[in-house]
């Protein structure tokens, strides 16, 4: 633990010597000390613009995730509806984010729906993909011997599909704690006058290189914050559900 806390600080050394020895203009990449003093005097307006980024996210996080696994059992228990879909849903995949969040402001306007829709499409494909290579994971063997004490495809489900899919839907659960964050800030930038998104692209274009380096720090921890809950709340739940392991 002590190393990575030794690596972050002398990087953080770094940058706050050879700023201002190599000339650089505080405007463009301000010291790390002058972003920490805007964090300080800052806070009210950061957490303020924060408030709907967090908002965004989580709503995206649990509308892309929830979404992703009712349609991954459908996958599953369905290979003519996983035939027709999945080649669409991969081709929705394929494109930038920045190239469809446009479209999405343009039908959905400027409000936080179109946030949490870029932020929820961020994080389905993940979840999907894994949670229904983890639906598969029971073998021909243990499905016969399911069938074999006749128990329901409801029954299968929950008892063995269900428990074998819990390592790798958490696996992609933190992938999206942190990418539901990148999608409010992306949807921000397209069209928006609050949130972190919104603080990042007015500072860019006002040269207030610490309140943007300030935003980026909060939109950062935020994401390492999401990713610990996610943990957190994994390890509790194998606890309660060893099974699941």
């Amino acid at each position: 633990m002590i190393l990575p806390v030794i690596g972050a600080l002398s990087l953080l050394a770094a940058w706050q010597w050879l700023v201002p020895a190599l000339g650089v203009p505080a405007y463009i990449v301000p010291t790390p000390a002058a972003v920490l003093r805007t964090f300080a005097t800052e806070w009210r307006f950061l957490l303020q613009n924060a408030v709907p980024t967090w908002l965004e996210a989580v709503l995206g996080f649990l509308l892309g995730n929830a979404f992703a696994v009712l349609m991954a059992i459908v996958f599953v228990y369905s290979r003519r509806f996983r035939a027709a879909y999945f080649p669409v849903v991969l081709l929705f995949n394929t494109i930038p984010v920045l190239a469809l969040a446009p479209i999405i402001i343009l039908i959905f306007g400027l409000g936080m729906l179109p946030k949490v829709i870029i932020a929820a499409l961020l994080c389905f494909f993940p979840t999907l993909v894994n949670m229904a290579r983890g639906l598969q994971l029971a073998t021909v063997n243990e499905l016969e011997l399911m069938h074999v004490l006749s128990a329901s495809h409801w029954e299968t489900f929950w008892r063995l599909r269900a428990p074998r899919s819990i390592p790798l839907l958490f696996a992609s659960l933190r992938i999206s704690a942190t990418t539901c964050i990148i999608g409010a800030i992306v949807g921000e930038w397209i069209g928006s006058n609050q949130g972190l998104g919104a603080v990042i692209i007015q500072s860019t274009f006002n040269y207030q290189a610490e309140k943007l380096f300030a935003a980026v720090l909060l939109a950062s921890l935020s994401g390492i914050t999401f990713f610990t809950v996610v943990t957190q709340i994994e390890q509790i739940f194998h606890r309660l559900l060893p099974q699941g392991n």
